[in-house]
């Protein structure tokens, strides 16, 4: 009897893969909003937090950028798609390891930045060189690195700071600042953190911000009432001048036989 009610209890129980549904992972618009994967959910509330790991060979097809790893983090649910924001990236551990040998000297900077839109990021570059120098040079090229991140985040968007670090922008800037104290043969931001979250514009929203100044003006004068015209004032007659000089008879005379 045991056994016949275990059984019908297992045959009512509902099959939870049944309810759940597919979502798209969609990248943010600094990646033009790319799909990134699905994920199975069965309330979208339960996608919130969600963090998905991708190599920028997935989104770009460049191999050779599939070392690097970009995280997102789902922020919001718009019907089938999960909308993400970049939290950081990372690079493989192999990578780094084929970097650092021997008869070298690798310098770590850990910096905490801050983005033209008020993003905060906590940024791990590195510089190795071709031999291994002394501690005060690398102190220097710490101090180097640090001034160099420093000024390319606080002229830049958070956008165009992590596409310099995927492309190696800000890796060659940092390699030509140390030149002059050790020529530096491979710099790499290995890590980045996103710390506190700034403005995040939209690709909606910028035509409907460009349309707004120009809509206000029209949508207040249609509210205000009609100005009253003021009516034109009567113009005065001209000012009579000296009445021309008449010419004396003997001078007509001549005029009419020209």
């Amino acid at each position: 009897m045991a056994e016949k009610k275990t059984r019908a209890a297992a045959r009512k129980i509902k099959d939870k893969w049944k309810a759940k549904v597919w979502y798209n992972l969609l990248a943010p618009d600094m990646f033009n909003k790319q799909l990134l994967g699905e994920t199975l959910s069965d309330e979208p509330g339960k996608l919130l937090g969600r963090i998905a790991e991708v190599t920028v060979q997935d989104l770009t097809g460049d191999f050779s950028k599939m070392h690097i790893k970009l995280h997102f983090r789902v922020n919001h649910v718009q019907g089938q798609d999960a909308l993400t924001q970049f939290i950081g990236h990372d690079m493989t551990s192999d990578y780094i390891r084929r970097l650092t040998r021997r008869k070298r000297t690798r310098t770590d900077l850990t910096i905490d930045i801050v983005t033209k839109d008020g993003w905060h990021l906590r940024v791990k570059p590195m510089a190795i060189t071709d031999r291994r120098i002394q501690t005060s040079k690398q102190s220097a090229i710490r101090g180097l690195m640090k001034n160099v991140v420093r000024e390319a985040a606080a002229k830049q968007s958070i956008g165009e700071f992590v596409k310099s670090i995927i492309s190696g922008e800000l890796a060659k800037t940092i390699a030509l600042a140390c030149k002059p104290i050790q020529p530096i043969s491979r710099v790499e931001v290995r890590k980045s953190e996103v710390s506190l979250v700034g403005e995040i514009p939209t690709l909606a929203e910028a035509p409907a911000a460009e349309a707004t100044p120009t809509a206000e003006p029209a949508a207040e004068a249609a509210a205000e009432p009609a100005a009253e015209v003021p009516e034109p004032e009567p113009e005065s007659p001209p000012e009579e001048g000296p009445a021309p000089e008449e010419l004396p008879p003997e001078e007509l005379k001549d005029i009419d036989e020209l």
